[in-house]
């Protein structure tokens, strides 16, 4: 196989490293932290996975140039369907920027947060991204700012990142072993020259660790992104979830990484492979003893628009902002009082004490179940047809906690009934139907608002019990509703567990 070549061209015209962000975690995960920090992301729909099914985020293209290089990224890739960092339609000037944020601001309420993610690094775009961060603190100052970064510029930039008001940071590590790093990272872009290899890999894991301590200690908060490669950092990124954590940062988020072949980047060329559901859940649960976890990121466009989990980019393309009216001031009135409204509904979900299991009957050494969800804005609320990801809880004696998402692809284009047709791609080998039910491999219910006959047939053939039941209840009291159904039957016991894996 021919090998890709590495361009010596400068960074400002090159598709280099991207920094990833767009993310999530847990309720539970944010339990630990410090009044002073959990007041500050319990409702920030990048961090609170409760908040990210009301408050929306955005992030705007100003930084095209990147100043590393990784294996797995390739920013000149776009589809519309195509969710992945440092993937846009369009590149913004800051004055492009500031008008669509304004604009969908206006038109989307609940949008609570923007940050700067790329295509490229913010950092190595420092004049586009402050100017960009200094008009929008002046003009919409009820936007909370983020910035998404590889870390190779970071040290430089962090009295300018406070002077802005940013408090809230993502830093992309993957490695604090420079030879590890030399698998990730091809070349670095530092003081005007290309360095290649460990060398290069040593400086940015150099620059990413100063920087990280530099911000903590001027009490900006600092989440951090890392990429799971098997074979390559997989097991490293316990140590790299152990050091973050020391120098202060206050989330980790693990990703999978994304190498199909057609993205073109380095990893999909060569069939790096993909870690499975699995790993990445066995991974982000070693690194839990040492980190918060974050674990519903949907490793968004860097022009994502909306909320977690869906785009609504399309609808806000420069032509069309172009021709629109805003009148933020008045905007600002109206998205007060959608925030309080959903502030007020958050605290009210906090305050409910949830019952015990033994209170549910639900056996102390009873095993943990996944279930599949198609859900939206924190109810069942999809067709099995219509879901273009599943969310993935996990229900035990202990509660519900959420696990990750898993993507999947549209196979029905109906509206209430759908699936009783299997479509075949031109050349697949397996129909979308089947390749869905494959990637809900390991779950055993699947909750959904309505499912087609023959994909009803075809779980059930999978082991994967699908249920319809629980239409527009909020996911978690579904998820434990069921889990108590599954307890009364008996098979939950350790001895039904021992039978199910025999």
């Amino acid at each position: 196989m021919e090998l890709p070549v590495i361009s010596n061209t400068p960074p400002e015209s090159e598709g280099g490293g991207c920094s990833s962000s767009g993310c999530g975690t847990a309720p539970d995960a944010l339990g630990h932290l410090p009044d002073h920090i959990r007041a500050k992301v319990q409702d920030h729909p990048c961090y609170s996975e409760e908040a990210h099914h009301y408050f929306a985020r955005m992030h705007v293209a100003v930084a095209p140039a990147c100043n590393i290089q990784c294996n797995y990224c390739n920013r000149k890739y776009d589809c519309s369907n195509e969710s992945r960092p440092g993937v846009v339609s369009e590149v913004l000037t800051p004055k492009q920027a500031i008008n669509k944020v304004l604009a969908v601001a206006a038109e989307i309420p609940q949008m609570t947060v923007l940050g700067i993610a790329g295509p490229g690094d913010p950092l190595a775009n420092p004049a586009r991204t402050f100017e960009t961060f200094e008009e929008l603190s002046a003009r919409a100052p009820d936007i909370k700012l983020c910035v998404s970064t590889n870390g190779l510029n970071l040290p430089m930039y962090v009295d300018r990142i406070a002077q802005h008001n940013i408090d809230h940071v993502t830093i992309t590590i993957n490695c604090v072993d420079p030879e590890v790093g030399a698998k990730i990272y091809p070349w670095i872009f530092w003081e005007n020259k290309r360095i290649f290899g460990v060398e290069g890999a040593r400086i940015l894991i150099e620059q990413q660790q100063k920087g990280l301590q530099m911000l903590t200690d001027r009490g900006i908060l600092v989440k951090v992104n890392s990429v799971l490669i098997p074979g390559v950092n997989d097991e490293h990124l316990k140590e790299v979830s152990k050091i973050v954590k020391a120098k202060g940062a206050f989330l980790h988020n693990v990703m999978p990484l994304i190498a199909e072949p057609e993205h073109g980047t380095y990893y999909g060329i060569m069939e790096q492979p993909e870690p499975t559901p699995e790993m990445l859940q066995d991974l982000q649960d070693a690194c839990a003893g040492d980190m918060a976890m974050m674990r519903h990121c949907r490793q968004c466009r860097a022009d994502a628009v909306g909320l977690l989990g869906e785009d609504r980019g399309d609808e806000f393309t420069m032509d069309k902002i172009d021709v629109m009216e805003v009148d933020y001031e008045a905007a600002m009135v109206r998205r007060k009082v959608v925030h309080d409204e959903i502030i007020e509904k958050l605290d009210a979900k906090r305050g409910i004490v949830k019952p015990k299991a033994e209170e549910l009957g639900i056996p102390a050494d009873a095993r943990a179940v996944l279930m599949a969800v198609a859900g939206k804005n924190g109810v069942v609320a999809e067709h099995f047809g219509h879901a273009k990801e599943f969310l993935i809880y996990e229900a035990s004696p202990a509660g519900v906690r959420f696990i990750s998402h898993r993507k999947t692809e549209l196979y029905c284009g109906g509206m209430d009934s759908c699936g009783d047709g299997d479509v075949v791609d031109a050349g697949a080998t397996e129909s979308l139907l089947d390749r869905n039910i494959r990637i809900l491999e390991g779950c055993e219910v699947v909750l959904c608002s309505k499912v087609g006959y023959e994909p009803w047939a075809k779980l059930e053939a999978a082991g994967i019990a699908p249920n319809g039941e629980h239409a527009m209840e909020p996911i978690e009291e579904a998820v434990m509703t069921v889990y108590k159904e599954i307890a009364a039957t008996g098979k939950l016991s350790p001895s039904a567990a021992d039978k199910k894996a025999a």
